[in-house]
């Protein structure tokens, strides 16, 4: 299983704006810049995510983007849901497949397992999980940076 890059850079994305939300919004310059992302490939995944729901524009078309509901509420899966259907690792968990063996099928039933796991490790994760582990990590490396410095001097 590989998630796909449109999945990648909406989580990126949906990341910049949650860590540097404000009033006016995180312009989607700041987006490029800040995640080295292609502006042209941001395009399409701001699109997307305005059409999902997930995020608006701040105030008009000359404003940035902001979180269309708190980065609490947003689960991972929502970001998933935004460039894939319904996750499935493979064809026959898909549930509205059926395979001519899938009544006494154990892999599938093995299969459907992870897919379950992995669809609730999304569902249990939110945004603000994610912002608020990366601000747990910079404070270490901050840390970790400021005790060199203070080595070198």
């Amino acid at each position: 299983m590989k998630i796909n890059s449109k999945i990648r850079y909406g989580l990126r994305t949906m990341f910049e704006i949650a860590l540097n939300e404000n009033n006016n919004g995180v312009f989607q310059k700041d987006i490029v810049k800040n995640q080295h992302l292609s502006e042209k490939y941001l395009d399409m995944i701001i699109a997307s995510l305005k059409a999902s729901g997930l995020i608006i524009n701040a105030g008009g078309k000359k404003s940035g983007y902001i979180l269309n509901k708190p980065s609490s509420e947003i689960k991972m899966y929502d970001i998933y849901r935004t460039f894939e259907p319904e996750l499935s690792i493979i064809h026959c968990t898909n549930r509205a497949v059926t395979c001519f063996v899938s009544r006494i099928c154990v892999a599938n039933e093995y299969w459907m397992g992870l897919n379950d796991v992995i669809t609730n490790y999304l569902e249990s994760t939110t945004l603000a999980d994610i912002v608020k582990k990366h601000k747990k990590i910079k404070k270490l490396i901050d840390k970790e940076n400021t005790t060199i410095d203070r080595c070198k001097g």
